[in-house]
Order: structure tokens, then sequence, then C-alpha cells
């Protein structure tokens, strides 16, 4: 069922997982861990500027950046050795990237539990991924002042 809060990108992601059998829902959590992109430079070389999300077990770091025309800009980081939490960061990156704040502050809290996960990650994973959601909102909140 589309839900019309939802990205397109953020739904055509939960259809994947769900299309899959609970074993191969972590096999494509871990091709995304493969696919988050690297911090730009100017984030690179200067740590001091991401927030840690405290809440996820690994160091995970983000950063937001809303530009003139309130489009949003999603970066994360988290180590090679967490591919759970990078699989998180991925899915939160592709699935916000270039959408405006208004529909990245609609994404629902709780997307984190619609794609399918539930049963093969812990709940205290899942309570990662949904903080690493909610700080993306926040700052999208704080940065463009809505």
């Amino acid at each position: 069922m589309t839900d019309p809060r939802l990205p397109e990108a953020l739904e055509q992601i939960r259809e994947d997982f769900l299309a899959l059998e609970q074993r191969d829902r972590l096999q494509l959590l871990l091709e995304f861990s493969n696919e988050l992109p690297a911090l730009p430079e100017r984030y690179a070389d200067h740590p001091d500027l991401l927030e840690r999300v405290v809440e996820c077990q690994s160091p995970v770091f983000l950063f937001v950046e809303v530009d003139d025309a309130r489009i949003v800009h999603v970066f994360v980081t988290a180590p090679k050795e967490s591919p759970t939490t990078r699989g998180f960061g991925s899915i939160l990156v592709q699935g916000l990237y270039g959408l405006d704040v208004d529909a990245v502050l609609a994404v629902p809290q709780d997307y984190p539990l619609e794609i399918g996960l539930t049963e093969a990650v812990s709940p205290l994973r899942i309570r990662g991924m949904m903080a690493l959601l909610g700080r993306i909102q926040r700052q999208v909140r704080e940065k463009s002042a809505v």
C-alpha cells in the first residue's frame, strides 16, 4: 500500500525490502551499506561540523544542508565495520536526496519500522535508524526556519 507521505524513493526502497524473504532483506541492507557515499571534503576535513547520532551503537555522524531553493542534502558517515548502520544511513541519504524541506519533514518517524527489518535486526538498531531520521528532520527544521 502506498503511503502518500513517503517520497517516491523511500516508497520504492520500502517496496524492495518488503518484496524479499526475511533472510534476503539483510543482504539488501548490506548492499545499501556499500552504496553510502563518502563525505564531501568540506566535511571529511572538518568532522567537528557533524552531529553524532548517540542513539546508534556505532559511531554515526550526519550533517544536513538546506540550499536557497529549500532542497535538502543529507550527509552521513559510519564505519565500514558497521554495515547495518551504514545501510540505514544509505537508505536515508538515497531516499531523501534532492527533496524539498516539506517532503523531508513529511516522512513518518516510524518509516524504519515499515521496511520489514524488525525481525532481522535488533530493536536497538531500529531505534538508531529512527533517531537518525529524527535528527535529520530536526536539522532540516532548524536550517529552513520551519
